[in-house]
């Protein structure tokens, strides 16, 4: 394939791209490129709305594969050039507004410059003629052309395309390399993050160049075409509260207090009163939850070298006990649909099959439009995060221990869901259901779950029952007479014996050479499902359905 370089047709780029020529031509001259936005508003921190201008169909995968190119072209020249790639920080992978912040941590001086309506500034032209004339790609009149149709919407670059955010830190990165080497004249460090421009000193002396220095920043701003938005320039001074990117650096990263208050803030309205604000509109648990998220991201930033070593539920600090509380509520008090929660991962594959198998059967639990299943329960998927925050290990029966210990306070968990159910202007109504291997005799998680109730007789008349609240147990019928039963031995002999490259089942994968495991046993169900027989599934199916049945009677 040629390099970006060396193309010279639209034949070239439609080959570089991975794309028929035919398709690239209709949406550069057919349907052209204007008509493939949507457009919408976002709001932003001070009220007011930013425009989002968002490709959609052909044109938006179109734009992923040349971002892509245009990422792997960059890469190549900072590593080709041995270039230190420390000042752009926006959009790029393993950079964020963390890692700009972290370079002006605990500095003298602070100074904050925002550039005016910073992707007004990248038009047709000046996107045509950066691939023209910059040495890095030099590219013939009629490729850049395309490229800039391809990009542009209504005559420059929109806030929301993928390739965006590569075009403006080419072109600005030689405004960087310039602004730079002012910098480092005067012994300032220098960053950005898109339009967010920050310089920062311990040198004492800055207060006196400060005047020659801004003349030489701003001369070279708009020397470039940009021009600095006055009413946002900040220079901050160690003894006040600085920030950059909205983030706190006077000593360590950390987000202010007032974001963090009003952050808990909404959330209690939320819980109290079924609606929050941001900005003056109705907030979504989106929005909210990516707030939580921001302000952990911080504090997991900080605290990466010992996080693990030192966790329980009494260390986490407060703004974690307030992102606790919220995960508990949106995942096991207001879950918006029944949430199962099984032993291991591939016991969840087992489960959507039979569903799918038996869609008929239960519209309660699935149904099916068109070729597509909408399920109608949903499975909880574990992650780093709910182990953090819940205790929820990422595989083993373990977890339903802790998930449980926040209905009934054992081992000194807090009480969330009683607090919910006192405080919360919303009532809990679907069920948790936990799924175990009904294996009661020998000492495996259900038995030892049982115990961790003091309740050994639960599940001695009936394969499920009531926990308390919206919990509830259930557990695999006993099949082929056995005295205890795992998931798999609900599947006939037909399907375990299946062999896949020569190789057969094996739930304990002691030789690789001649077994396979539960993994590829549950993509093996998971392809054939239709096939396949899950008549032993459908007491639980039944059992499942009975209990979704009776928490909405209840």
């Amino acid at each position: 394939m040629k390099k970006l370089k060396e193309l010279q047709t639209r034949e070239d780029l439609a080959l570089y791209l991975a794309i028929p020529l035919q398709k690239l031509t209709y949406i550069l001259y057919k349907s052209k490129p204007d008509s493939y936005y949507d457009t919408f508003e976002i709001p932003k921190k001070n009220g007011e709305s930013r425009q989002i201008h968002a490709p959609s169909g052909d044109l938006k995968q179109l734009q992923k594969k040349l971002a892509q190119r245009l990422w792997d072209v960059y890469r190549e020249f900072i590593e080709e050039n041995e270039i230190q790639d420390n000042i752009s920080h926006a959009f790029q992978k393993g950079k964020s507004i963390i890692t700009n912040a972290n370079i002006h941590r605990n500095k003298r001086y602070v100074l904050n410059l925002d550039l005016k309506d910073f992707f007004d500034h990248f038009h047709f032209g000046r996107v045509r003629g950066f691939f023209m004339k910059n040495k890095n790609f030099e590219l013939p009149v009629e490729i850049a052309t395309m490229i800039a149709q391809l990009t542009c919407y209504e005559g420059k670059l929109p806030q929301g395309a993928p390739t965006s955010p590569i075009i403006t830190n080419l072109v600005c990165n030689i405004l960087d390399m310039r602004l730079l080497k002012i910098a480092k004249k005067y012994r300032v460090v220098y960053t950005r993050y898109a339009d967010d421009m920050t310089f920062s000193t311990n040198d004492k002396k800055f207060l006196e160049n400060q005047e020659n220095f801004m003349k030489s920043i701003k001369k070279e701003i708009e020397s470039f075409g940009f021009e600095i938005n006055d009413k946002k320039t900040r220079l901050l001074f160690c003894d006040s509260r600085q920030e950059v990117t909205g983030l706190v650096v006077n000593k360590k990263i950390s987000v202010n207090r007032e974001y963090c208050k009003r952050t808990r803030a909404m959330a209690d309205a939320f819980y109290r009163r079924g609606i929050f604000e941001i900005c003056g509109e109705e907030g979504s648990v989106n929005q909210l939850e990516g707030r939580f998220s921001f302000i952990n991201q911080i504090d997991c930033y900080n605290n990466k070298n010992d996080r693990e070593q030192k966790h329980t539920f009494w260390t986490l600090n407060a703004r974690e006990r307030q992102y606790q509380k919220f995960l508990f509520f949106k995942y096991f008090y207001a879950n918006t649909k029944p949430l199962i929660v099984t032993e291991g991962k591939t016991d969840i594959v087992y489960l959507r099959a039979a569903l799918k198998k038996y869609y008929k059967e239960y519209p309660e639990l699935i149904k099916k439009q068109d070729d597509n299943f909408e399920f109608q329960v949903t499975f909880l998927r574990r992650s780093s995060r709910l182990k953090y925050f819940l205790g929820i290990q990422k595989d083993g029966a373990d977890t339903m221990k802790n998930i449980y210990n926040f209905y009934s306070g054992k081992n000194n968990a807090p009480k969330l869901y009683s607090w919910f159910a006192q405080n919360s202007c919303k009532k809990s109504q679907n069920p948790v259901i936990f799924i175990f291997d009904n294996e009661q005799v020998s000492d495996r998680p259900l038995k030892k779950f049982l115990n961790h109730l003091n309740n050994k007789g639960l599940l001695e008349s009936s394969n499920y029952n009531h926990i308390q609240d919206n919990l509830y147990i259930l557990t695999n019928p006993l099949v082929n007479g056995k005295k205890e039963c795992e998931i798999e031995d609900l599947f006939d002999d037909v399907v375990l014996s299946h062999t896949i490259d020569g190789k057969i089942f094996s739930r304990k994968e002691t030789d690789n050479e001649k077994y396979y495991g539960k993994a590829i046993f549950s993509q093996y169900v998971e392809r054939q499902y239709d096939s396949i027989d899950f008549s032993n599934f459908k007491p639980m199916l039944e059992d499942i359905k009975s209990i979704v049945g009776s928490k909405k009677q209840g």
